[in-house]
């Protein structure tokens, strides 16, 4: 089950990728930087969705719902599989401080 859920969600992955790609920016020229958007207002009147757009919510939908489907069975062991550090017990190495470097004897004076 993992399996399938994981093989849908790297498709989507990518199929929202490629969608997003391909739309166009809503008034991204350089005077929408400084404020000067016109008639093109972040919340204002927008035309009929388009394919790309619908698409586009579609698989963030799919995204999200395999997502967190992921996490869940990950969280519960549904993966079936075992950590990689599972019977690796940690080690307890004994260190001793490094020596002090000797001191440099004065230079002789004549």
């Amino acid at each position: 089950m993992i399996y399938l859920i994981t093989t849908i969600h790297v498709i989507v992955c990518f199929f929202l990728i490629i969608v997003v790609l391909l739309q166009s920016g809503k008034s991204g020229d350089i005077a929408a930087a400084f404020g000067g958007m016109g008639s093109q207002t972040a919340f204002g009147p927008r035309g009929a969705a388009t394919a790309l757009s619908k698409a586009t919510t579609w698989s963030t939908i799919i995204f999200m719902i395999t997502s967190i489907t992921l996490s869940i069975m990950a969280s519960r062991g549904g993966s079936g599989t075992n950590s990689v550090l599972q019977g690796i017990t940690p080690s307890q190495t004994k260190t001793q401080p490094a020596a002090p470097a000797p001191v440099p004897a004065p230079p002789a004076q004549k």
